[in-house]
């Protein structure tokens, strides 16, 4: 077989394409044949906001915010991906609004978000803490992932916000519902978006200068606000968002329910690999001349 002496060489490159995956529910990514590491969005789902009366009630707290790049992984495998639901939201006269569940991808987990506070009830921690209700603190969030609820505030109190993944909630006061906290934007699908946001503490029934608060940035809900007798039910985090749920409002009467969180979502990119198929050559004859003129051409 001649050896290649002098051949004129050219390596073949491929691309692995860059590949993006978006979970709005629980399944599987299978990696691509050359993929090794992966860019990950792991947000959980928000707590609800706190359904109550006779006490101004807090917004819930959105869920575990999550977002880094060289993840190491494993080409052609399967990892697990798990979407965490939303707090739900309802009336209850004593107990906190219900915390939103974990989201995961393979190892990396962030943490439910904590529901909205009520009437004299204990800790609502979470991803990110729910806002306080009536006389107790409001809830913490977790290192990483997410901020503490704001407090209750004014005479009568108002409910504090729901903290989101970027900002505390807000504190209420006389004449408003705390806000949500904002959330923390990824630009994981290559323009920024706000994931994680806090819900609205609730306002004050049939009084249009006592305001509600407003849910954060990156899908938290509103706070309730009862007009004309109308119920005031806390507004729902957005889906896929893990925004907090809005607290109901303050009634002379009836029940009113706090909004449910939104549910949570699982980003993953795969970034594009360069690599080399094979190497082609091409001899130039007067050179395989030269080569067997000089003996140097052998099989």
């Amino acid at each position: 077989m001649p050896r290649l002496i002098g051949a004129a060489q050219t390596s073949v490159q491929g691309t692995q394409a860059e590949q993006i995956t978006t979970f709005n529910s629980s399944g599987t990514l299978t990696t691509q044949p050359r993929t090794t590491e992966v860019e990950y969005l792991v947000v959980a789902g928000g707590g609800s906001g706190c359904g109550q009366y006779p006490t101004n009630s807090g917004g819930g707290g959105a869920g575990g915010f999550r977002n880094a790049s060289g993840y190491p992984v494993s080409p052609a495998s399967p990892y697990p991906v798990v979407i965490g639901g939303g707090g739900t939201g309802s009336y209850d006269f004593y107990n906190v609004g219900d915390a939103g569940n974990d989201s995961s991808f393979d190892t990396i987990t962030s943490i439910g978000g904590g529901g909205g506070g009520g009437f004299n009830t204990g800790t609502i921690d979470g991803g990110s803490g729910g806002g306080q209700g009536y006389n107790n603190p409001a809830g913490a969030g977790t290192p990483g992932q997410g901020n503490p609820g704001g407090d209750v505030g004014g005479s009568p109190p108002f409910g504090g916000g729901g903290g989101g993944a970027g900002a505390p909630g807000g504190n209420g006061s006389t004449e408003k519902g705390g806000d949500g906290g904002d959330g923390q934007t990824s630009s994981i699908t290559g323009f920024p978006i706000y994931y994680a946001g806090g819900g609205g503490g609730g306002g004050e029934s049939n009084n249009p200068t006592y305001t509600i608060g407003i849910g954060g940035l990156g899908g938290g809900g509103n706070g309730g606000y009862r007009a004309n007798n109308a119920p005031g039910n806390g507004v729902a985090g957005i889906a896929n968002t893990g925004g907090g749920g809005g607290a109901a409002t303050k009634a002379s009467g009836g029940a009113n329910s706090g909004g449910n969180g939104g549910s949570g979502i699982v980003i993953t990119k795969e970034p594009a690999v360069n690599y080399l198929t094979g190497t082609s050559s091409c001899w130039d004859l007067r050179q395989v001349f030269r080569e067997v003129k000089a003996g140097k051409w052998t099989s």
